[in-house]
């Protein structure tokens, strides 16, 4: 894929109205989730469950892209297509996970290192003929006591680095993905500070590594405070503080900003990506959404493994892709949530 097909593909992925569904969780993590609402976890249940998700009537029309788990883009889906296939015929664009998730760092207490550099190429070679245009490399920034440290923002950003170029060289759009963790009871600043660093880091890694901005996506976490902070930071607040950390950070060049959910419910990630882009309209880069929970949550609970539940789940997954959707427009209001009663 040359230069000018990866911008085109990462056009497409931040579309206008349209943001990504990541549905790329490892096994162990979709398994914790199937539990927590009663669900057994299986191969055929994982498959039925993501098979829902793309194939609700309307997605599409906020979906631009999902994320796949290694397991689903070599699954068949119960029509008996290949999932890459399912999605490019109702217009969503297939993309895969390619980290083997993370690891201690030595010599780092509390920190981690994300993995998967080893035979990488090759794995990209073998996505791209399996029909996926773009990737996801997903590092992690903890706040605590005395980390970050240094070490684990320099490891994590060579690691994405080296995965992004990887991912240009064999035709594959990669998305950029360094979180700060929304765990802990840090203040907002503190999570300013962090990310500033973070993304900072990242940047200078990935011009290093001849990475084309252009033909990249961002997906970064919002500056947000600790989920354990007394005093939780408003969606004003929020808002202004992650543009701020962009403005400060990211190239004019990067096609597109498709921030994670991070732990945030769907009603608080939604209002704070409106906010952002009421605040910013004419932000040089398109501000949208890589959400997995705030998307999944609700249909989930309402599935709850029932193949007779699957139309009602179907329906509040499009429901909740239209309020983001709008949010990624400006245009969403919290007395929208009510339409769902």
């Amino acid at each position: 894929m040359s230069a000018n097909d990866l911008k085109d593909v990462a056009q497409a992925m931040v579309a206008p109205g349209k943001g990504l569904l990541a549905a790329d969780e490892s096994t162990g993590t979709a398994t914790k989730r199937f539990d927590a609402v009663g669900i057994e976890s299986t191969d055929t249940s994982r498959r039925d469950w993501r098979e829902l998700l793309v194939t609700a009537p309307g997605a599409a029309d906020y979906i631009s892209g999902v994320i796949l788990y290694d397991e689903t883009i070599r699954q068949d889906a119960s029509d008996g297509s290949k999932f890459p296939q399912m999605l490019e015929k109702v217009g969503i664009i297939p993309g895969i996970k390619v980290d083997t998730s993370t690891h201690a760092l030595p010599f780092a207490p509390g920190e981690q290192v994300t993995e998967g550099l080893d035979g990488l190429r090759e794995r990209i070679a073998e996505y791209v003929d399996m029909g996926a245009k773009f990737a996801k490399w997903r590092a992690v920034i903890a706040i605590g006591d005395g980390i970050p440290s240094r070490l684990c923002i320099d490891a994590n950003a060579h690691a994405l680095a080296r995965y992004a170029a990887l991912c240009q060289e064999g035709g594959l759009v990669p998305i950029v993905e360094p979180e700060v963790l929304i765990d802990g009871e840090h203040s907002i600043d503190q999570c300013y500070d962090v990310t500033d660093l973070t993304l900072r880091t990242v940047f200078d890694t990935l011009f290093e590594h001849r990475v084309s901005f252009e033909g990249m996506i961002l997906k970064p976490s919002m500056v947000i405070s600790g989920k354990g902070a007394s005093d939780r930071a408003g969606v004003e607040e929020v808002a202004e503080k992650t543009l701020r950390v962009l403005y400060r950070n990211v190239p004019a060049a990067v096609t597109g900003v498709c921030f994670l959910s991070g732990g945030q419910s769907a009603e608080e990630a939604t209002a704070h990506l409106d906010a952002m882009n009421k605040m910013a309209p004419n932000a040089p880069w398109q501000l949208s959404f890589s959400y997995a929970r705030a998307l999944q949550g609700t249909p989930m609970e309402i599935w709850n493994g029932d193949a007779a539940n699957k139309e009602k789940a179907q329906k509040a997954f499009t429901f909740r892709a239209k309020l983001v959707s709008a949010a990624r427009k400006g245009e969403y209001s919290p007395d929208m949530e009510k339409e769902a009663a």
